[in-house]
């Protein structure tokens, strides 16, 4: 594959990447320390939302300067984005009361009266820092954006000559923030609504058997939300979560099916030789609520990134015997 940047000998991985905000900066954190492992090679990448940015950053990054360019550049990116301030004031003007200004009004306002001159700065970042024609003639690894077709709600993915800035502002945009984006007479959302992140085209259009999914929002809640904006963060966070979970019980329990059988299809065997991964934050941002996935300022991204860092350390410590061997996550029992 042109432009493909596995070392030799190493182990190739596939990346889903969960948008969810600021909370991305998780994932720069998960990526930046994953990045330092020559071990690891990476032959796609499916990302939704912010992960979509970390996706196309990386790439930008590495086809400059291999790994040590991708994890610059993904710094840069969210340096970049932290110069911005909160999400909440994107387009917005400075005296509109910031993030609780804009949680409680975009309840009640379209996107044009929230945000009539349809500024988007997440536009302008990627204009100044990624080579899109660059990166479609040359790819360092396969990209796969995910956004949702507002027509019928179907998930759309672009890959290969679809990767451009259009395909990483549809599949970040934000409804209520952000008009939709079109693309070819169509127009097009957040991703997250459709799949969050899209785990079909690493399992059924790549070789490598590794599937990582990294997560920026716990699988599982232990305290039930009580108060009404708990209640309210929760419901959304299901809203951009259970397509993906969905996803990938079946898969688990497609693979539980078929194991220890012989006579298999050429898709049963690539079923049954994928090893399942996945990293989520755990409760470490469960209590930062809704409003925490707005707030991009500069400090609290780079906490995000630390805690990304140390999280991705754990799991190398815990899990590497298992990458390249065998699934380090299972389906729960019952």
């Amino acid at each position: 594959m042109p432009g493909r940047w596995t070392q030799p000998q190493s182990l190739d991985l596939l990346l889903a990447l969960q948008g969810g905000g600021a909370h991305g900066a998780f994932t720069w954190g998960v990526l930046d320390r994953l990045l330092e492992e020559s071990a690891f090679g990476i032959e796609a990448v499916s990302a939704t939302s912010s992960g979509a940015v970390n996706a196309v950053a990386m790439a930008h990054g590495w086809i400059e300067d291999g790994r040590d360019g991708a994890r610059a550049h993904l710094a840069r990116i969210w340096q970049r984005i932290g110069e911005q301030g909160t999400l909440a004031s994107w387009g917005l003007p400075p005296a509109a009361g910031g993030v609780a200004w804009l949680t409680e009004f975009a309840r009640h306002m379209t996107p044009a009266q929230l945000n009539p001159l349809g500024l988007n700065p997440l536009a302008d970042l990627l204009d100044e820092s990624i080579d899109f024609e660059r990166l479609r003639a040359a790819p360092p690894f396969r990209l796969h954006l995910a956004a949702t077709r507002v027509r019928d709600g179907a998930l759309v993915l672009f890959g290969g000559e679809r990767v451009t800035r259009e395909a990483v502002l549809a599949s970040a945009c934000l409804p209520q923030l952000f008009k939709a984006v079109e693309i070819d007479g169509d127009a097009y959302w957040d991703g997250g609504y459709a799949g969050n992140p899209a785990l079909a085209p690493l399992v059924y259009e790549a070789r490598a058997r590794d599937l990582l999914c990294i997560l920026v929002q716990p699988l599982e809640r232990t305290r039930l939300p009580s108060s009404a904006r708990e209640i309210a963060d929760r419901a959304m966070e299901l809203t951009f979560s259970t397509t993906f979970l969905r996803e990938l019980e079946a898969l688990a329990t497609n693979q539980q099916l078929i194991r220890g059988k012989l006579a298999l299809t050429s898709l049963g065997r690539r079923l049954q030789s994928l090893r399942l991964h996945l990293m989520e934050p755990g409760e470490s941002l469960a209590d930062a609520g809704g409003k925490a996935k707005l707030d991009t300022r500069p400090a609290m991204l780079r906490a995000l990134c630390a805690l990304g860092r140390d999280r991705a350390g754990q799991w190398l410590e815990a899990n590497r015997a298992a990458l390249g061997s065998r699934s380090s996550w299972s389906l729960p029992a019952g």
